[in-house]
């Protein structure tokens, strides 16, 4: 290990297990849809609607934090975003009205996993990473949120099972801090780590962004973005109940949540690696594509156990996938200088689809009784991100923001 690599390691170790912790208590949301809503005497669309307003305000407060952290800093708002996740997560527990429950497991959990996530998580380490290395770092970083996914998922439904999920959400609070300590070699490493070409140049945000918007690629990859997030956030949150609809055992929708994860390990780093030496917008282009493929089998397959969980390993493949090569043409547009910024703007189109897959999941089922037209509709649209990613030109577009310096 030469001197370069030990130099952003540690950032990296830090990165990756705030991932796994984020997206480990993100994905897990999920197996309180029955036991919550059965005992709060909600329907399926109540606690729908929390979690699809979850991802919306994951969405708005992701560019929020991109920008705050573009200019001040990532390290205070991911201490600020660990402690709202932490007390979001607890005051879940407690929250027996639907204001109540947006409040906390939609808006105050939201805000927490845009500081601990991708949005912020991501940007940080493309700064301190040699750009040769780049790809494959945000592979990494990627991987690391789906093995959350893959080794959190199952212990969460282990202690629902035996706690209840009102003590399962207050342990989940509690443990939810110790992603604070992750902090400390982030914070290291970023204060190290070499400025960008472009570090002294300073935007006003509003004529960043309306520039950047000029960019007919940059509208593209923000456009098919939406659909990563609506195909995503469908399935972690509707599979467990969608299973138990089936007739089968409560633990194949767990263990599909954690299969999904598990299989994009592998899915995301290679994604990530390809990213540094392929053309990434023919990737997505592929992936999506794929989805469309693997959602039309499933649902005209007879379901089984098995076929749940060969959709999960085939979906988990193509899960966050999308995530290197989409973080990484904004950095190729654009540079790293205000990346998380710009990063956060796509990001918020994803989880504009996240919030639609969420509240549109819970509305058709309890309008039709199904998930079917869910489905259909995530077939419809990885295909029309399929054609929507392959016009995009790879280049950079830097010049086209037009500075103004403040």
């Amino acid at each position: 290990m030469n001197s370069n690599t030990r130099s952003y390691l540690p950032l990296l170790i830090g990165a990756c297990i705030m991932l796994v912790m984020s997206f480990g208590f993100r994905a897990g949301f999920g197996l309180f849809m029955q036991p919550m809503s059965e005992a709060r005497e909600w329907g399926r669309d109540v606690l729908a609607m929390a979690l699809a307003v979850q991802n919306l305000a994951w969405g708005v407060f992701a560019v929020i934090a991109g920008g705050i952290a573009d200019r001040y800093g990532n390290i205070k708002v991911m201490l600020v975003a660990v402690v709202l996740y932490a007390l979001g997560m607890f005051m879940m527990s407690v929250s027996s009205t639907e204001l109540q429950i947006i409040s906390t497991a939609g808006l105050m959990i939201g805000a927490g996993i845009a500081g601990t996530s991708f949005g912020i998580v991501l940007p940080t380490i493309a700064k301190v990473v040699p750009p040769e290395k780049r790809g494959w770092a945000m592979g990494l970083g990627t991987a690391a949120g789906s093995f959350g996914q893959f080794l959190i998922v199952p212990v969460v439904q282990l202690v629902v099972e035996s706690a209840g999920w009102f003590h399962a959400l207050q342990y989940l609070g509690a443990s939810g801090l110790l992603m604070a300590i992750c902090v400390i070699p982030i914070a290291a490493a970023a204060r190290n780590a070499t400025p960008d070409p472009s570090q002294n140049i300073e935007f006003r945000f509003r004529d960043l962004l309306r520039n950047a918007l000029k960019v007919r690629s940059y509208l593209l990859l923000i456009a098919g973005f939406f659909v990563c997030g609506f195909h995503l956030a469908f399935i972690t949150v509707h599979m467990p109940a969608y299973v138990v609809d089936l007739g089968l055992p409560k633990s194949v929708g767990a263990w599909s949540i954690s299969l999904i994860g598990l299989c994009n390990v592998f899915g995301s780093f290679y994604a990530g690696v390809l990213s540094g030496k392929k053309s990434m917008h023919k990737m997505l282009t592929y992936i999506y594509l794929s989805r469309a493929v693997a959602i039309t089998l499933f649902i005209i397959t007879p379901p089984s156990t098995v076929s749940v969980l060969t959709f999960s390993a085939a979906m988990g493949f193509l899960w966050l996938a999308t995530v290197p090569p989409t973080s990484g043409l904004v950095a190729l547009f654009f540079g790293t200088r205000y990346m998380t910024f710009l990063y956060g703007v796509v990001f918020f189109s994803h989880q504009l689809g996240s919030f639609c897959g969420v509240w549109l999941g819970g509305w058709v089922y309890e309008t039709t009784g199904n998930y079917d037209g869910v489905w259909i509709a995530g077939i419809v649209l990885g295909l029309i991100a399929a054609v929507l990613h392959w016009p995009i030109k790879e280049q950079d577009y830097t010049a086209i923001l037009q500075p103004k310096l403040v």
